[in-house]
């Protein structure tokens, strides 16, 4: 059975693709090629994209002040629209470099110039019809494959396209990839070619033109890859581009594939048709043999099993990818010059985050939602953490048991509030820093597709994480505070209550802050240090009046100080009448809480003063943290 797509467009005839350019009549035809009966009828609404690169080099940084190595050495390429195109080498060929330069996710260090329809790719024009997956599949663990399609359907789509027409879409997706059974399936539960699968069908929600995928089939058995690279193929025919790195295939796989570049050292050995790979090894005096993978024997010159001087005979043979000789009917392939006069390509003005179909507000109710199905799952965030809190302070309770109101016990309700503080400051710091890393790979993937801004979905981690924060607060607050004995006042439990929240916050942002930088092992490392002279400073230990000047200026930026003034305000300050010391005691120290201010350093006045700086230190804290992801995000690619 064929299906036919008519769609407005000029040019020639790719013979390889199936795709024909005739009197303004686009004609796209293409075979059953999965083995499923299901397929993916959903075909491109845009003109298809020949793409083309000219003297591509890329050098990589070798560290502050060593300079550069060149990765890939001036080399070109051309991939017409409707093939299934394999990007082929041995490991350090430069294969994923190729991929990241052609898809526009990596943008520095790099010369030479990316065609589309014979047009300088704008990248933010091209990112709108194009995707890249990845080789490790970047999923939400705790969300169903259904769930996940529909978020990225109402994230890819526009919001005037209605639920049913949305579960339609999702539905015919999860039928052509074979998804169906596992729609109700937790990702994290998924095996390999269905993560892999999955990774696809997600992108396929915005029906892109050009697909760039790295190692498909990595990590995949036999009849994975099949299925995987049948189905690819079975897009290409629809009229998109689809490239893809592999390692070495099989040859049947081999066979499947439209259009191979063949890479090593950076440099172009073979460009062409997979049929015509054999004539190539015959042109150049060293012919397959017989019943030998050509896969694998091109591979084997690659590694220069066979000598260095080969290899160089390929590359000048190939002019570093320049001839177009071994092209399936590279006769009937326009000229770039006549593909720009032919076809247009769209150039969109858009701004940094102008790239996505949806509003703002809709992406950010959306991420909201997906953060809430997230939450309610997630056994570490979620419910180890009311655990925690609980535990926590049913143990500080019992160990300071009713210290609050005994004036013999004034220094020990004092490390009461210091170890409060402290409660309040790692568990949510390091909770971020072990748990954000991980959500950065999905964050890397899912921005750079452009499913949403990085505004909406960095204001959605925020506002989501605040009702289980103030619940947690509350409940380890009220525990604390009934257990230990505190002053049973209404306006002092509201300072206390309010001074741990806003230090829970705050340190929260300064975890998102090293985790945006650091990956887990290093964010390990750098919170606990940095938390070293927060401590130090906060005037527990040594009394702020103690400390040197010239270290005095410490004392402003760490916020446990502002957390520990604030408490101790809340339970000693406001005219405190004099603590009650009991009989069994021979003398009470600290029994007026004025004079116990006065002896540790702290004022009781100053609470208001405290609030507005933890309020302060919050926003620089999310302010910068957001900006640090920014360009964790530029320099990461």
């Amino acid at each position: 059975m064929e299906v036919v797509m008519h769609e407005a467009a000029n040019g020639s005839v790719n013979g390889n693709s199936g795709i024909q350019y005739n009197n303004g009549v686009e004609e796209v035809r293409y075979s059953e090629v999965a083995k499923n009966d299901a397929r993916f009828d959903r075909l491109p609404t845009r003109s298809p994209v020949d793409i083309s690169f000219e003297n591509i080099v890329y050098s990589a940084s070798l560290g502050f002040r060593k300079g550069y190595k060149e990765i890939i050495h001036s080399i070109s390429g051309r991939f017409p629209p409707g093939q299934l195109v394999a990007i082929m080498g041995p490991s350090g060929a430069g294969k994923s470099t190729l991929l990241d330069v052609l898809s526009g996710y990596r943008k520095t260090d790099i010369e030479g110039k990316v065609y589309i329809n014979g047009e300088e790719r704008d990248l933010r024009s091209f990112r709108k019809m194009s995707c890249y997956i990845t080789q490790e599949d970047r999923l939400q663990p705790l969300l169903t494959v259904k769930e996940n399609m529909m978020i990225a359907a109402d994230l890819k789509l526009s919001t005037d396209t209605s639920v049913r027409d949305k579960l339609k879409l999702v539905h015919e997706i999860l039928v052509t990839l074979s998804l169906v059974k596992s729609k109700h399936t937790l990702t994290s539960q998924l095996s390999g070619g269905q993560r892999k699968r999955l990774s696809i069908a997600l992108e396929l929600i915005s029906n892109p033109l050009v697909m760039f995928l790295d190692e498909p089939t990595t990590g995949l058995d036999s009849s994975s890859c099949s299925q995987c690279i049948n189905l690819l193929h079975l897009l290409a025919k629809q009229g998109r581009n689809i490239v893809c790195t592999i390692h070495q295939p099989s040859a049947a796989m081999f066979q499947i594939f439209d259009q191979v570049y063949v890479l090593s050292s950076g440099k172009c050995l073979y460009q062409g048709s997979t049929k015509n790979m054999v004539q190539f090894f015959n042109d150049l005096g060293a012919p397959c043999p017989m019943y030998h993978n050509p896969a694998d024997y091109v591979i084997e010159i690659a590694c220069e099993e066979y000598g260095k001087y080969i290899v160089d005979q390929m590359v000048q043979k190939m002019d570093n990818g320049k001839t177009l000789k071994y092209f399936n009917k590279p006769e009937q392939l326009p000229s770039l010059a006549a593909l720009k006069d032919r076809v247009s390509y769209e150039f969109i003005d858009d701004d940094e985050d102008g790239l996505e179909v949806t509003s703002q507000w809709n992406q950010l109710k959306v991420l909201l939602r997906r953060g809430w199905i997230k939450m309610k799952r997630d056994e570490t965030l979620t419910y180890m953490r009311i655990i925690v809190n609980i535990l926590v302070g049913i143990m500080l309770g019992t160990l300071f048991w009713q210290a609050g109101e005994n004036a013999s016990r004034t220094l020990d309700n004092y490390n009461l509030l210091f170890s409060i503080l402290m409660h309040n400051m790692m568990s949510p710091m390091m909770l971020t820093i072990l748990t954000f890393p991980a959500e950065m790979n999905i964050l890397i993937k899912e921005h750079f597709n452009r499913w949403y801004s990085m505004k909406m979905y960095y204001l959605s981690v925020t506002l989501i994480d605040i009702p289980l924060s103030i619940f947690c607060g509350v409940i380890f607050a009220v525990i604390i505070y009934w257990s230990t004995g505190q002053p049973m006042e209404l306006d002092r439990f509201v300072m206390f209550t309010s001074i741990c929240l806003l230090i829970t916050f705050v340190s929260q942002s300064f975890g998102l802050m090293i985790g945006s930088v650091f990956d887990v092992i290093n964010g390990n490392f750098v919170g606990p240090a940095l938390s070293v002279p927060i401590m130090m400073f906060a005037g527990f230990g040594v009394r702020l009046s103690d400390i040197p000047g010239y270290l005095y200026w410490g004392t402003y930026l760490s916020f446990l100080r502002y957390g520990l003034e604030g408490l101790v305000h809340a339970i000693y300050g406001l005219d405190r009448e004099k603590l009650v010391c009991p009989e069994e005691a021979d003398y009470c120290m600290h029994a007026v809480p004025s004079r116990f201010l006065k002896e540790v350093g702290l004022r009781g006045d100053q609470f208001w003063n405290d609030i507005y700086a933890l309020l302060l230190i919050m926003f620089v804290f999310k302010v910068a943290s957001y900006f640090l992801l920014r360009l964790k995000m530029i320099l990461i690619r």
